[in-house]
C-alpha cells in the first residue's frame, strides 16, 4: 500500500488544497482520543456510569504539524491523575500512519483491520473492536459525504488527471485507476471536485465520472486541463459539450417555429 499512499498524496498535493485531508486528520485524532479517554474515565464523555473511574476537566488546545497543515487538537484532561494521546509520543511515525489509513479510505474505503492495526501501531488502549468498527464507519461516511456533495456556482477551469495506485481486492493485490478532478471557480478558489476509482482509464470510466460531476451540480466549466489521453478527450467532448449542443437545438427548433408560424410569440 505505500506505493499507492505516496502516489495518491502527490497526486493530492500537485492539484487540490489539503484542507479535507487536514480535516479528516483532525477528526480521526479527535476520536482515538476520545476513545483512549473513555478507556481511562470508565465512560464515554457525557456518560453516566456509577462505576467511572476519573472525571473529565474539559480541554487544552495543541497544534499539531502534519503533512496537511496544522491540526488544531482539543486535548481532553482530567480532574484526577493526567492524559496525553498515545500518539503524540516523541519519535512516533502517528502522522503518517494516520495520513495514510486516511488516504486508503479515499481509495477504497477502509476496513476494520486497517483501522485496528492503526490503532495498535498509534499506541492505543482500551479501545474495544466495537470502537473500531464505529471509528471505521465514521470515516467512511465522512469521506462520502465530501465526494458526493453537491457542487455549487461556477468552475470555469477544470483539472482531471489520474493516477495507478495498488490496493487490496478480493485478497489480492491488484493495479487500478485513480481519477481526480479539481476545479478552480469564479472567485479563484481551487477544490477537489470529484474523485473516483476504476479498472482502468477507459472512455466509459471518463464519461461516467464527469456525468456525475454534472449530476452533483457542475456547470459553468470554459476550459479543461489535462493529458492526451484517448478516452479523456472523447469523454470531454462527449459530457462537457452536451449543454451547448442542447442549447443550439433549443435555439433551432425556437427559430423553425417562428418560420412556421409568424405569430408564434
Amino acid at each position: 500500500m505505500t506505493d499507492a499512499v505516496m502516489s495518491l498524496r502527490a497526486l493530492a498535493e500537485k492539484s487540490a488544497d489539503a484542507d479535507v485531508l487536514r480535516e479528516m486528520i483532525g477528526f480521526a485524532a479527535q476520536r482515538l482520543m476520545e476513545l483512549e479517554v473513555g478507556g481511562l474515565t470508565g465512560a464515554a464523555h457525557g456518560e453516566k456510569n456509577p462505576e467511572r473511574l476519573a472525571q473529565r476537566n474539559g480541554y487544552r488546545d495543541r497544534d499539531w504539524q502534519t503533512r496537511a497543515g496544522t491540526v488544531e487538537l482539543r486535548i481532553p484532561k482530567l480532574r484526577t491523575g493526567s492524559y496525553f494521546p498515545s500518539f503524540l509520543e516523541p519519535r512516533r511515525m502517528t502522522e503518517k500512519a494516520l495520513t495514510a489509513v486516511i488516504q486508503e479510505a479515499y481509495i477504497q474505503g477502509i476496513s476494520t483491520r486497517a483501522v485496528d492495526d492503526l490503532v495498535q501501531a498509534l499506541g492505543g488502549t482500551g479501545i474495544s473492536k466495537s470502537q473500531v468498527s464505529r471509528l471505521c464507519q465514521e470515516i467512511d461516511e465522512r469521506v462520502n459525504a465530501f465526494l458526493d456533495r453537491p457542487i455549487e456556482g461556477e468552475w470555469p477551469y477544470l483539472w482531471i488527471d489520474a493516477t495507478y495506485v495498488k490496493v487490496r481486492q478480493n485478497h489480492r493485490i491488484v493495479s487500478v485507476a485513480v481519477i481526480v478532478a479539481v476545479g478552480v471557480n469564479t472567485d479563484g478558489r481551487r477544490e477537489v471536485l470529484g474523485l473516483d476509482i476504476g479498472p482502468s482509464e477507459a472512455e466509459t470510466f471518463w464519461t461516467e465520472f464527469l456525468r456525475k460531476l454534472a449530476r452533483r451540480g457542475l456547470r459553468g466549466v470554459k476550459l479543461v486541463i489535462s493529458d492526451a489521453h484517448e478516452g479523456i478527450k472523447a469523454s470531454v467532448a462527449k459530457v462537457m459539450t452536451e449543454p451547448l449542443r442542447v442549447f443550439r437545438r433549443l435555439v433551432g427548433l425556437v427559430q423553425a417555429a417562428k418560420a412556421w408560424s409568424p405569430t408564434w410569440v
